[in-house]
């Protein structure tokens, strides 16, 4: 069934050895010039591709959810992925009608890396007392499409578990901590924060009893928002000093087609910086400017 394939997409479960051995397989029977595409969410692309006989033609082709509706693909080029199978990889999303966005390899890429960071300060505010449904609130007041803790629901606590810990493992725990209440809900297979119709969502009790709060701090609106944007304005400067991507628009328009950032803001870097949270290296540019 794959002899003939000139492109293949993989999208089995983040494991590297596993992903490893599907290309593997499949290098057997395909054509040496098929391409070998991954929908990976966080692993290293040269990783994945370093045990094949034809590395040149391994690419990353990560997609959003849900796909019909989001437009983004970020496509990855990993150490060996020639010009080839980076230019097929773009036609290939443009004839799927989707954006393609040139994103370095690099853990969790662009748009997941800073939708955990999101996350993992949502989840600390809730370990200190904060209320599920009250921070899903608060972001919402942001223009974003979908809370945070609907979106867990969404991607899955085990999937959101497994990008924390390889962004963990990349730039530390002071950055991404792992949070123990999260692996609690994964080990607990648990599917999300809510249960009930998406029109009347109300806690798990389940999730409840499993969830062990540091204390009982009680937030103002005003703090969340201070705490989330801070933490994802400093995580804008440090992808753009990394060359995750090449202009602060890249990260604008990823997250307005991958991850529903309001578009009428503008862009994630426009916000920030109008509502004051200006990244260092927006500065550099309106200096320069």
């Amino acid at each position: 069934d794959f002899r003939d394939c000139d492109f293949v997409v993989e999208a089995v479960f983040e494991e590297m050895e596993l992903k490893q051995g599907v290309f593997r397989e499949a290098e057997q029977v395909v054509s040496d010039t098929c391409i070998l595409a991954t929908n990976t969410s966080s692993l290293s692309i040269t990783e994945m591709a370093s045990k094949l006989k034809h590395s040149e033609r391994v690419v990353g082709l990560h997609f959003f959810n849900p796909v019909a509706v989001l437009p983004l693909v970020e496509v990855i080029r990993g150490a060996q992925t020639n010009d080839v199978t980076l230019a097929t990889a773009f036609a290939a999303a443009k004839t799927l009608r989707k954006t393609g966005i040139l994103v370095k390899d690099s853990p969790a890429f662009l748009v997941n890396r800073l939708l955990i960071k999101m996350l993992v300060e949502c989840l600390a505010v809730v370990d200190e007392g904060a209320d599920f449904q009250f921070v899903d609130e608060v972001m919402l007041s942001l223009g974003l499409p979908m809370a945070p803790f609907e979106l867990l629901g969404m991607v899955g606590p085990a999937v959101a578990a497994h990008v924390q810990e390889t962004l963990n493992r990349a730039f530390g725990p002071q950055r991404f901590p792992i949070n123990a209440n999260l692996k609690r809900l994964v080990e607990a297979k648990k599917h999300g924060i809510y249960v009930g119709e998406p029109s009347h969502l109300r806690l798990d009790p389940e999730v409840k009893a499993l969830w062990q709060t540091k204390g009982e701090t009680s937030f103002r609106k005003e703090q969340i928002i201070e705490r989330v944007l801070t933490n994802l304005t400093r995580e804008v400067d440090l992808v753009m000093q990394e060359g995750v991507v090449k202009d602060t628009r890249d990260v604008d328009l990823a997250m307005i087609m991958g991850a529903g950032w309001p578009f009428f803001m503008g862009g994630i870097t426009m916000y920030l910086d109008l509502a004051g949270y200006t990244p260092k290296v927006l500065q550099k540019v309106f200096f320069t400017f």
